[in-house]
């Protein structure tokens, strides 16, 4: 069974940072495709990063330049360092893992994805 679980969010200011950390079992991002999500009320689930089987990031076009995936195999935890936060990355942020290789890019819907953490929320105020 897939454990994802999520940890970091808070509220900030605008222009602040912060690392979200996604800590996962009876799972391993070198078997497929694991990532960031993010939803505000009303809208639906969006890609925000992504991390293919061979440890190749993709990000979303608002915030790349700003936002870091990464991971740290020994740890079994995937995180999200979020740099110069804008009140609009206001969202409840999740980790989503799949064991679908192809195709593992930011854009890449949320429906393709089987396994998720219940959320962390990300407030950024101006």
């Amino acid at each position: 069974q897939v454990y994802l679980v999520e940890s970091g969010g808070g509220s900030v200011q605008a222009g602040e940072s912060l690392r979200l950390s996604c800590t996962y079992s009876g799972y391993t991002t070198s078997s497929g495709c694991t990532g960031w999500f993010r939803q505000t009320p009303g809208k639906e689930r969006e890609g925000v990063a992504v991390i293919d089987y061979n440890g190749v990031p993709s990000y979303a076009g608002d915030v790349k330049g700003r936002f870091v995936i990464s991971e740290d195999n020994a740890k079994n935890t995937l995180y999200l360092q979020m740099n110069n936060l804008r009140p609009g990355d206001t969202a409840m942020y999740y980790c989503a893992a799949d064991y679908t290789k192809w195709g593992c890019t930011a854009i890449r819907g949320a429906g393709y994805f089987v396994y998720w953490g219940r959320g962390t929320q990300v407030a950024a105020s101006s």
